[in-house]
């Protein structure tokens, strides 16, 4: 477990030291080929545009939810869209143009479905595979008060 561990922390030391290189990398070559200028506006632009879609979907993945509650339905999958929703309001927030598109992919409604149900399915196998979870139930025994044996 622990080396399982130590790997999971240098993949994530790994990502957030090579997303932020990757970006200045796109960064500098867009704006190599379209000017320093028109490199800014678009990281403006699409930030802005983003944030105005990810609101859209949003109020859309709130009204779904809404509409499941009044017909006594746990909207799960609603909440768990608004929370990627939110996450791709952040990466568009952030300049770059990979978090840019990875955010824009979050929006769209087929991808967001796909990349939640390929996360979901990920958890339900690791919590299928969890060896630590016994399983069983729980019968209470009443004793009666006049019993001696007891």
């Amino acid at each position: 477990m622990q080396i399982h561990l130590h790997r999971q922390m240098n993949a994530a030391i790994l990502f957030i030291i090579s997303i932020p290189l990757i970006e200045i990398y796109l960064i500098i070559k867009v704006g190599a080929v379209i000017g320093a200028i028109n490199t800014i506006f678009l990281i403006f632009f699409t930030a802005i545009t983003g944030v105005y879609l990810a609101r859209l979907a949003g109020l859309n993945a709130i009204r779904s939810g809404f509409n499941q509650l009044i017909r006594n339905e746990i909207p799960i999958y609603e909440i768990i869209s608004g929370a990627a929703l939110a996450f791709a309001a952040l990466l568009l927030i952030i300049p770059g143009f990979l978090t840019d598109l990875i955010g824009f992919l979050l929006i769209l409604p087929t991808t967001r479905k796909f990349f939640i149900s390929t996360i979901s399915s990920k958890l339900k196998k690791k919590v299928n595979n969890n060896e630590d979870i016994i399983e069983g139930s729980i019968d209470e025994i009443k004793k009666d008060r006049n019993d001696k044996d007891g």
